[in-house]
C-alpha cells in the first residue's frame, strides 16, 4: 500500500500524539500498527485545552518519531497528501476547516463536528461549496462491538438504542458538545437518522437525554461524569443485546477508517449524520434550559 503523506493541524489533544503513534513509532508491535499513512509535519498552537508545557511535550514525542512541528499552517501543509483536523477546542474547527477545505485534500475532522449547531452548518456548506472529501466523528460509533451486536439481531428493526459514555468538563464551550459526542454518536450508529425530539434531564451524575424517533422508535443515553467506559444496548421487538467498547483499540480502528478514507474508499460516517448528532446535542443543551423537549433541527 502506498504511503500518503498526513499533515496534522492542532496539538492541544491527545489524539494529535496517540494516532500518529500507530503509524510512525518503531516500536509498535505488527498487530497494532497501521500501514499506509506517514505523518510528515504538525501545525501547534495554544487553546484552553492545553498550555505551552503540554504542547512542548507532545512535540518533543512528534519529533522523536521524524515529524516537523511548526506554528506555521502553509509550512504544514506543504506537500502533504491528506489533513487531520486535530483540534480539541472545537471553536477552532471553523476557522481551520475554512482553511483546508479549498485545498483539495481529503480531510478528517475529529470530534466533535463543531462548537455550535449554526458552525456545524457552515463547515457541510463548505465542503458541499469546495467538493471536498471529508468525514468527522469520534472513534465510538467505529468500536466493532456495535455491528456485532446488531447483526444479532438478524435483520430485525430496532426499536430502542441505549448508550452510555463519559462526561469529561470542558475547560471552555459546552461539555455534552465537546465529550457527550462519544456517547451520542452511538446511538446514532444503532438507530441511524431520523432523531425528531429530545428530552434531557442533568443531575451531579449525569446528563440523561432520551431521543424520539419516528414510528415509535426510541433512544437514551447516558452520558455519565467521572465514568470512562463505553457501551450500551440495542433492542428489536424480539431480542435485545449488550455490548461494551474496548478502549484500548479504540485509536486503531478511527486510524483504520481515517486510513481507508484517505486511500480513496468511503466516508464510515456521512456528514449528514454527524451534523444530526451535532443537532441531537444543541437540542439536549436547549432542552436543558427549558426543561421541555426539544426539536432536533434538519439540515
Amino acid at each position: 500500500m502506498q504511503n500518503l503523506k498526513v499533515a496534522v493541524i492542532g496539538l492541544d489533544t491527545s489524539h494529535s500524539v496517540e494516532l500518529p503513534r500507530l503509524c510512525m513509532a518503531a516500536d509498535l508491535p505488527a498487530d497494532k500498527k497501521v500501514d499506509g499513512l506517514t505523518i510528515t509535519a504538525c501545525q501547534r498552537f495554544e487553546t484552553p485545552f492545553q498550555n505551552k508545557e503540554g504542547l512542548d511535550k507532545r512535540q518533543e514525542q512528534l519529533e522523536a518519531w521524524g515529524i516537523k512541528v511548526t506554528e506555521c499552517f502553509d509550512e504544514a501543509i506543504a506537500d502533504c497528501d491528506a489533513v487531520m483536523i486535530e483540534i480539541n477546542d472545537p471553536a477552532l474547527h471553523l476557522p481551520y476547516f475554512e482553511k483546508v477545505a479549498p485545498l483539495g485534500k481529503p480531510i478528517f475532522l475529529d470530534k466533535p463536528l463543531a462548537g455550535s449547531l449554526q458552525e456545524g452548518r457552515k463547515i457541510l456548506e463548505l465542503a458541499k461549496k469546495y467538493n471536498a472529501r471529508v468525514f468527522s466523528c469520534s472513534s465510538l460509533p467505529l468500536t466493532p462491538t456495535i455491528a456485532v451486536a446488531i447483526d444479532k439481531l438478524e435483520g430485525e428493526e430496532v426499536k430502542l438504542g441505549q448508550t452510555f459514555g463519559a462526561l469529561g468538563t470542558a475547560p471552555a464551550g459546552e461539555s455534552l458538545i465537546w465529550y457527550g459526542v462519544h456517547s451520542f454518536e452511538m446511538l446514532q450508529r444503532l438507530m441511524g437518522c431520523g432523531a425528531e425530539k429530545v428530552f434531557a434531564v442533568e443531575n451531579e451524575v449525569s446528563v440523561t437525554t432520551n431521543v424520539v424517533y419516528p414510528e415509535g422508535r426510541r433512544g437514551l443515553i447516558e452520558s455519565i461524569r467521572g465514568m470512562w467506559s463505553y457501551g450500551g444496548r440495542v433492542q428489536s421487538q424480539k431480542k435485545a443485546e449488550f455490548f461494551h467498547v474496548d478502549n484500548s483499540r479504540l485509536y486503531f480502528y478511527l486510524l483504520s477508517c481515517i486510513r481507508d478514507f484517505f486511500h480513496g474508499g468511503p466516508a464510515p460516517i456521512a456528514m449528514e449524520q454527524t451534523f444530526e448528532g451535532q443537532a441531537m446535542m444543541c437540542a439536549a443543551l436547549e432542552s436543558l434550559k427549558t426543561g421541555t423537549w426539544a426539536e432536533v433541527e434538519k439540515l
